[in-house]
């Protein structure tokens, strides 16, 4: 996924990117982290750069999660 691993976790561009690489709808957020849990962080809280750091995420994004196909069936005469 792109430079994943030089991104905080949970950083809106960290957001971006995974919701691009795992088929997920565009839905600009970003999570805090704390000793006491996570918090989600939704658009209308968020400010214009931090929107703008997960457009650069999601659209930046170029690797796709592969889902493995289910099990082939076995037709029986």
């Amino acid at each position: 996924m792109g430079e994943r691993g030089a991104l905080k976790h949970g950083s809106p561009e960290d957001r971006g990117s995974a919701d691009r690489y795992y088929g997920r709808p565009y839905n600009p957020h970003w999570e805090w982290y704390s000793d006491h849990g996570c918090q989600r962080i939704d658009s209308e809280h968020m400010t214009v750069e931090e929107i703008a750091e997960y457009n650069k995420g999601y659209h930046g994004e170029t690797g796709e999660k592969v889902w493995s196909d289910p099990e082939p069936q076995i037709e029986e005469y």
